[in-house]
């Protein structure tokens, strides 16, 4: 009897699930005028200060590459999130529901791994490139060296003496010229520092103990910033400094008038 009023009883009846058909046409249409807007956007933001080598403009370039790569990504995927959020939210009374049943598309999930695979290894190769480009020297350049020594908190500049076997000119404040490729010898008499001009977008730590070195081409004359780029004490926030790049005419003559003071020094 009780068997019977069991199958008698009608059966409990599944949660229904919502969900609908997904129109893909406007949401291709605001992601394309989204992502627009934001390249444009990330094109003529002045992001950076002036500059003041040749290898800026590599990395300036490379700022821009990257930003016109990944904007349309980060808008598509914040449409395709924002969108899922507004159809599929949860409403009163449905606490309960479960959603459709999903199957795997191996089509599908190949395209999203390959395409996203392809455009991170196009991106560092490109970046690859600039930085070998970037630290190449160039050939036939008038070249001159600097060694730059750090300490808590301050930079010391060192310029090569006239002639071999001759003392080195020191100086508080970094005087370069024009139009000249400069190799950066960096040092550091403590704790790690890192010698930073953004004017020139480059940068490498100082490491007692080790010589870390870069090349710069300058371009532009003007007073730029020297920046600490690592934390280094207390006093970190005052380790700066100038960097004065000049008419190389007036370079050369004010590199004479030092060594002939560190000359009459030395006396």
């Amino acid at each position: 009897m009780a068997r019977e009023e069991e199958d008698d009883a009608a059966p409990e009846q599944a949660p229904a699930v919502r969900g609908g058909r997904v129109r893909i046409a406007p949401l291709i249409a605001i992601a394309l005028v989204a992502a627009a807007i934001g390249v444009v956007l990330g094109i003529i933001i002045d992001w950076f200060p002036t500059r003041a080598s040749e290898q800026a403009k590599s990395i300036d370039d490379l700022w821009d590459v990257l930003l016109v790569v990944s904007i349309p990504i980060f808008v598509l995927v914040q449409t395709v999130v924002l969108y899922s959020v507004y159809k599929w939210r949860m409403r009163p009374g449905e606490e309960e529901l479960d959603g459709p049943p999903i199957h795997g598309n191996t089509r599908l999930e190949i395209i999203w791994t390959a395409i996203p695979a392809v455009i991170l290894v196009s991106l560092v190769g490109y970046a690859y490139v600039v930085l070998t480009d970037i630290e190449d020297a160039r050939a036939g350049a008038q070249k001159m060296k600097v060694r730059v020594v750090g300490e808590q908190f301050a930079w010391t500049y060192y310029y090569p003496p006239e002639s071999p076997g001759g003392k080195e000119v020191l100086a508080r404040q970094l005087y370069l010229p024009n139009g000249r490729e400069v190799k950066f010898d960096i040092q550091s008499k403590d704790v790690i520092h890192d010698f930073w001009v953004p004017a020139f977008r480059m940068k490498v730590d100082a490491v007692r103990g080790i010589t870390t070195t870069y090349r710069v081409n300058t371009t532009r004359e003007g007073d730029y910033p020297v920046v600490c780029a690592e934390l280094c004490g207390l006093g970190h926030s005052t380790m700066r400094s100038t960097v004065h790049v000049m008419n190389a005419g007036k370079f050369d003559n004010w590199l004479k008038d030092q060594r002939s003071k560190a000359a009459e020094e030395d006396q």
